[in-house]
């Protein structure tokens, strides 16, 4: 009897050192993206350090499925880090009682439809116990119509992805061989970059955008001298 009560007492311990370890509660329920591709989404966490002492908590490391195509950034106020490249700037001090509104996730949906999940998990610099994750959910679905455009010789959608690092893509279908379709790229003060005939053969066009600067380009559909449309196209490093 002296040993089952010894063992309770010894567990009640383990367990009551497990919840003062934990000084904060995410307010925020599980974070949620859905959303078309092509799109980012920015998420606000909210937490409160329920202790009576103030505590720095670092992003130890970010566990999940994240595509090629899909970009990252954890935001603290208007500073952003991107957790696969370095976590030491990823960390903040919580006041006692503090309920803390300055911590965001920014989610670059990519270019596939697609599911997956992602943790971040955030400990005490001073007490490894104290720890919280942060689950994330996501679910990235075809492009919006809205951004397709319709023309009576040729359909065409959105580049992406957008912002583009290394190759853009542009989706069209010609649906009259003998119209002359054109795609013209242009800098932000109009300078000519590219100018793409569209191959009625075929129904994408790659667009490399390794050796442009970074920064903000458009690109105008044209058939037969006419411009159709005229959209912005991004590019960064």
């Amino acid at each position: 009897m002296k040993f089952f009560f010894t063992l309770f007492i010894i567990l009640f311990s383990v367990a009551q050192q497990h919840v003062a370890a934990r000084q904060v509660r995410v307010l925020s329920e599980k974070v949620t993206f859905n959303g078309n591709v092509n799109t980012t989404q920015r998420k606000s966490l909210i937490l409160q350090n329920d202790s009576n002492e103030s505590a720095t908590y670092f992003l130890r490391y970010l566990r999940g499925n994240i595509g090629s195509s899909q970009n990252i950034l954890i935001c603290l106020g208007d500073e952003c880090y991107d957790p696969r490249e370095d976590l030491s700037p990823i960390r903040f001090t919580l006041a006692p009682g503090e309920i803390f509104t300055d911590l965001y996730i920014e989610f670059e949906l990519g270019i596939t439809a697609t599911k997956g999940t992602f943790d971040l998990h955030f400990f005490n610099a001073s007490n490894i116990r104290d720890a919280f994750v942060i689950e994330s959910v996501y679910n990235v679905t075809g492009a919006n119509p809205i951004d397709n455009v319709s023309h009576k010789d040729v359909d065409m959608g959105s580049i992406y992805p957008n912002p583009s690092v290394r190759t853009a893509q542009l989706d069209y279908k010609i649906k009259n061989p003998n119209a002359k379709v054109r795609v013209v790229i242009n800098s932000f003060i109009g300078n000519p970059i590219y100018d793409f005939n569209l191959d009625p053969n075929q129904e994408t066009l790659l667009i490399p955008v390794t050796d442009l600067n970074p920064g903000t380009y458009f690109y105008t559909l044209i058939v037969d001298n006419k411009n159709i449309v005229t959209k912005k196209l991004y590019v960064k490093r």
